[in-house]
């Protein structure tokens, strides 16, 4: 990897930035000190930014870029679609709406129907409306240390620092930004995640709250525990509560069928995003037909259109959008051959860096299920947000700067995400420079 030290360019674009965006980023999670590095190109694996250095890419945007960067596959579902179609945005139903929808329910049992959003923040969002109207109650509870998107329902303990964040075992709701509305705070109540704590708090509030939204694999990287998340299952039926799972980063990176498939838990609801579009905006709500039923615009047998106020509205020009759903349909078809091979490359990845600290003398944990993992500073098992709160995050911020310099690319404290594109030769090198990087510590 051609690394050089400096990262000029990327300063200097930041300047002009500031003067078009505030800060000089469209999303405040692009951005880490001393300033971020800017890319202007990607080819599977890799990604070389604005003054020439090469990285092998661990972030790919999120976990979103299952296959890489410009995958053939995907490159060419595209110009067909658009080739084939005439078109492509049509405002009307169309047969990729179906087609994909029936590979989605194909891999997730527990998705009757269906609904598209443009983001996994959208899918979340509108999960908890589906589940505010099945139910009628309009409390929903979230775990500490979850995150399921920007708006302002959700938005609450996500980073809170420990001395803001109350009891353990019954957690305070702490904004995540300036601008929450207050009464969210009342509206959200905070569980701590994989303690049967969360089952006494849930008891407490059974008349109010509608939905527990969370995480099965926290962040990405740390599982639930499965006797936690069976009586999750069990607790939730028996308060009438619907259980939804957010899934935008597991789903198609843990398994084909998600962080559900391997605990043989069906939710409610599921929010799907990042993978299934292949590296393009997308969202997918699914679950209980009875509960999507909420949203069809006729019911049964009738073909008289319902007023807005008698179902739940949801709406949107982009919803299904048909280039976008050609190159979800792309990455399934690839990852059903390529998916197991990622899972062990990943696999042997973490062996190999756990036995490369450990031989420093460093604590530390690869810790995630599936093809996404992080680099945990600690002995002690992580089992939610407090757990790795502990962790040495000084020197994981030292050693991801780094490695940046050694050409191994994710944002400082990142989980780790691989691809079908990332081969043993790619291993070889990012275990080469953290050996190089951990010498020098």
């Amino acid at each position: 990897m051609a690394v050089k030290k400096s990262t000029n360019l990327s300063i200097e674009f930041l300047e002009r930035a500031k003067k078009v965006m505030p800060g000089g980023v469209t999303a405040n999670i692009k951005f880490f000190s001393p300033h971020p590095i800017v890319m202007n190109k990607g080819s599977g694996a890799y990604l070389k930014d604005v003054d020439g250095n090469e990285y092998i890419d661990y972030l790919l945007s999120y976990g979103s870029l299952m296959l890489g960067h410009g995958h053939p596959e995907i490159k060419k579902s595209i110009y067909s679609q658009i080739n084939e179609s005439g078109t492509w945005l049509f405002g009307t139903p169309h047969e990729l709406e179906v087609t994909f929808g029936e590979q989605i329910k194909k891999y997730y049992p527990s998705i009757d129907l269906l609904r598209y959003t443009n983001s996994g923040t959208e899918a979340t969002l509108l999960a908890l409306r589906f589940a505010a109207t099945y139910t009628g109650k309009f409390k929903i509870a979230k775990f500490e240390g979850h995150y399921h998107g920007g708006y302002d329902q959700v938005l609450l303990s996500v980073d809170p620092s420990i001395e803001e964040a109350g009891s353990p075992v019954s957690p305070l709701s702490v904004p995540s930004s300036k601008g929450i509305n207050p009464y969210q705070q009342q509206q959200t109540v905070i569980l701590p995640f994989n303690t049967n704590n969360a089952f006494e708090i849930l008891e407490r509030h059974r008349n109010e709250i509608g939905a527990v939204v969370l995480e099965p694999i926290q962040g990405g990287f740390i599982p639930a525990k499965r006797e936690f998340i069976k009586e999750l299952r069990r607790v939730t039926k028996e308060l009438d509560m619907v259980l939804i799972f957010d899934e935008v980063k597991t789903g198609f990176r843990v398994g084909l069928g998600g962080a559900q498939s391997l605990y043989g838990i069906k939710p409610d609801l599921t929010a799907l995003g990042k993978v299934i579009g292949g590296g393009f905006p997308v969202g997918v709500v699914g679950g209980k037909k009875e509960i999507l039923m909420e949203s069809a615009p006729v019911r049964g047998n009738s073909n008289n259109t319902l007023t807005s106020k008698d179902v739940l509205f949801h709406s949107g020009t982009y919803n299904g959008h048909p280039m976008i759903l050609a190159a979800g349909l792309a990455t399934i078809k690839v990852l059903e051959k390529e998916l197991d091979s990622v899972l062990m490359r990943t696999e042997t990845l973490k062996e190999q860096l756990e036995t490369l600290f450990y031989s420093k003398g460093i604590a530390m944990k690869a810790v995630g299920i599936g093809s996404m993992f992080n680099i945990v500073l600690t002995d002690e098992e992580i089992l939610n947000y407090r757990d790795y709160q502990r962790s040495d995050f000084k020197m994981r911020k030292e050693i991801d700067s780094y490695l940046l310099k050694e050409g191994v690319y994710s944002k400082p404290l990142n989980r780790y995400s691989l691809s079908t594109s990332h081969g043993e030769k790619e291993i070889e090198k990012t275990v080469a420079a953290f050996e190089k990087v951990l010498l020098n510590l």
